[in-house]
């Protein structure tokens, strides 16, 4: 069988656009664009079977007497059950109509469309008045549904590998969290330990003062295994939205001072600036919205120390917006999308302890709160992290 080399070249310039296109959408808007010279259609429709077996309708267009006409014309829904419900292509001329206008003489094609061997579906193309179908018409429209199908099939594979990658991302970063929690359990404990069994020591006697700091080492350690066991449990809780908050009016200014001078009370060399305008009360939970401003504190200290902080409060229509902001290092533009991701730690920073888990713990209080938080950072200029909470949130 000889293949016409200006067939064959036309074919294949319309698979190379169909191709080029990443979005499967306007794939088939190329495919659909590129045919309805030898094919013509007023318009087209895809219909998809959803987990009930029902009908969905994910792609339609009208490109032409059929753009405000009624829906079951227009779009064949009725034609589509039928086809997925015989399995097989349906091609239909209009019967006698009252009506004198083209509306009233759809000329139907339905074709199934199987992706991996299964039926997934309908394509349905209509056209309006006439003529009828010819068989090479039939034909092209079969292979526009099997192009469809091949689409559809890469569609869901595309979904299924970045699925994939995100499960053995998560998983990735479950083990690290082991690896780490390992450690951060281990390291509070061995000071517990280590102190406490000097002090039990009947061989040799320790002066008061002696007694007090090995004391004073194991309740400090004590207070943080508390803190990352408290971490652990309440991120289960956020994760699965079983955390209580309990929301009250509050002024977040005295807030936010309030954590800034409990702070100092620990990092007495901490540098902090407020810049608060006159803002309104919101409604919050202010032990909840307290710990997040502690996290971002503690993490100013632990990867910008020595820096100072400033902390400003700016009413905008709707929000309250809080900027908290250090001159530390930085954080590598490629990490930003991740830092609120459970678990995350940013990479070359392994010489300061963490879970990765308070900042995914502010992000969820902030969310719980209708808010936004998010964070921006130029290398050697420092970061800030930014958050808006609504001044009236439909809690």
């Amino acid at each position: 069988m000889s293949v016409d080399p200006q067939t064959l070249d036309y074919l294949y310039t319309i698979l190379q656009a169909v191709n080029a296109k990443a979005d499967w959408k306007a794939a088939l808007d190329t495919l659909l664009a590129s045919l309805r010279e030898e094919f013509v259609y007023d318009n087209v429709a895809l219909y998809l079977l959803d987990s009930s077996g029902g009908l969905d309708i994910v792609y339609a267009r009208a490109v032409g007497r059929g753009k405000h006409a009624e829906a079951d014309v227009s779009w064949g829904e009725g034609i589509a059950v039928e086809v997925v419900t015989n399995r097989e292509m349906i091609v239909r001329e209009p019967g006698p109509s009252s009506r004198t206008d083209r509306l009233g003489f759809p000329y139907l094609i339905g074709l199934p469309l199987f992706t991996a061997g299964r039926l997934s579906g309908a394509l349905v193309f209509v056209r309006f008045g006439g003529p009828a179908y010819t068989t090479v018409h039939v034909r092209m429209a079969a292979l526009i549904a099997t192009a469809a199908a091949s689409l559809l099939a890469a569609k869901a594979l595309q979904e299924a590998r970045a699925n994939l990658e995100s499960v053995q991302k998560q998983m990735r970063l479950q083990d690290d969290f082991v690896s780490t929690i390992s450690h951060e359990l281990r390291t509070p404990l061995g000071f517990i330990k280590g102190y406490s069994t000097s002090l039990l020591r009947e061989d040799t006697k320790w002066d008061e003062k002696t007694q007090r700091e090995f004391l004073a080492i194991i309740d400090d350690e004590a207070d943080r295994l508390t803190r990352l066991i408290e971490n652990m449990l309440e991120s289960a809780r956020l994760q699965t939205k079983t955390l209580q908050f309990k929301f009250q009016p509050l002024r977040l200014d005295a807030l936010i001072r309030d954590v800034t001078t409990r702070l100092r009370t620990h990092h007495g060399d901490l540098q902090v600036n407020l810049d608060f305008e006159n803002v309104p009360p919101i409604l919050g939970d202010g032990v909840r919205l307290a710990q997040v401003f502690e996290n971002l504190f503690s993490n100013a200290v632990k990867y910008a120390p020595d820096s100072p902080v400033s902390i400003s409060i700016r009413r905008t229509a709707r929000t309250l917006k809080v900027t908290f902001s250090d001159r530390g290092p930085g954080i590598p533009e490629d990490y930003l999308p991740f830092l609120f991701e459970r678990f995350y730690r940013v990479p070359g920073q392994a010489t300061v302890t963490g879970t990765g888990l308070g900042l995914y713990i502010c992000k969820q209080i902030i969310l719980a709160h209708h808010g936004k938080i998010w964070a921006e950072s130029v290398l050697d200029e420092g970061t800030t992290f930014f958050i808006e909470l609504p001044i009236e949130p439909a809690l």
